[in-house]
């Protein structure tokens, strides 16, 4: 364990690999758990979880998070229980390659916010990494068949997925603001937003009858969801950033839709078309592009 502490590339790798392994998770858990129980059972173990572990630490940024508690609740609500609620209703109609693809547009759609929002700088070479990742996406969701624009019909689940990247950009623009505190605390509270935000989603559907209780599946699912892309994941992107910068680790998102892609081609049999291809190609080649500058360096 020690070892791996020192180990920024092999721990970014696990952190992307746990990412891309949501995208399989959500899928199988179509059939196994209703998306609204599952998102609630998510971030509610995590919220039992991260204050056993982190409680003093908690206990002593508080002070600053009291007057702050708006921006914990909006932060929970779009990061973590609206993102993962339509992350994984999308499952119900979408493809596992297709969420991978479309989830690797999050950074692209952060760059063009930090614009508009921050004004902040934008070289071409940003501009047109944002603008191949952009064709990318829209590659997946006209199936590589440009004459659908005069008839387009766009799968639900690629709509409630870019909807899902849309929220989780705003969630990473909001970090911008964050209080000066240690990332994983932080995210702690966001973490118990994200469950009692969540909960009266797993409510209403235990309400109307279309709850689907946790079956062997379903509890897989819930644990790895809950200890690797929740868990282990924050430890391990925070702890990279540490040892090398934001930005230098910013650049391993770029495995995220690839590992999601040979994922859901190898565990799941999905069929991996042409265009599937392309838009993958597109969207790594953008974020490449579209990375901070500080990156390589």
């Amino acid at each position: 364990m020690t070892w791996l502490w020192s180990q920024p590339v092999v721990l970014l790798t696990l952190t992307t690999l746990f990412w891309a392994g949501n995208t399989v998770a959500s899928k199988v858990a179509v059939g196994h758990i209703s998306p609204g129980l599952l998102t609630f059972s998510r971030w509610a173990l995590l919220s039992l979880i991260l204050p056993f572990i982190y409680r003093k630490q908690m206990g002593t940024v508080w002070p600053q998070l009291q007057s702050r508690w708006i921006y914990v609740v909006a932060m929970g609500a779009l990061g973590l229980a609206a993102f993962n609620l339509l992350f994984y209703i999308s499952a119900h109609h979408t493809t596992a390659v297709n969420i991978g693809i479309l989830q690797g547009s999050i950074p692209i759609i952060v760059l063009i916010g930090a614009f508009f929002l921050y004004r902040t700088r934008v070289t071409m070479l940003q501009a047109l990494g944002a603008t191949l990742g952009l064709v990318g996406v829209v590659t997946v969701a006209l199936r590589g068949v440009p004459s659908q624009l005069a008839d387009l019909r766009l799968n639900e689940g690629d709509i409630m997925m870019a909807g899902a990247c849309i929220l989780y950009a705003g969630y990473t623009l909001g970090l911008k603001s964050r209080p000066d505190i240690p990332g994983i605390v932080l995210f702690a509270y966001f973490a118990i937003a994200g469950s009692l935000l969540s909960a009266p989603v797993a409510f209403l559907e235990w309400w109307n009858g279309s709850i689907i209780w946790p079956d062997r599946s379903g509890w897989i699912v819930i644990i790895y969801v809950t200890i690797f892309p929740s868990f282990l994941s924050q430890i391990f992107f925070l702890r990279s950033v540490d040892l090398i910068g934001p930005g230098r680790s910013g650049v391993f998102v770029n495995l995220t839709p690839i590992f999601s892609a040979l994922l859901a081609v190898v565990l799941l049999s999905e069929a991996f078309q042409f265009y599937h291809a392309i838009a993958l190609t597109l969207v790594v080649l953008g974020l490449w592009w579209a990375r901070d500058p500080a990156s390589s360096r």
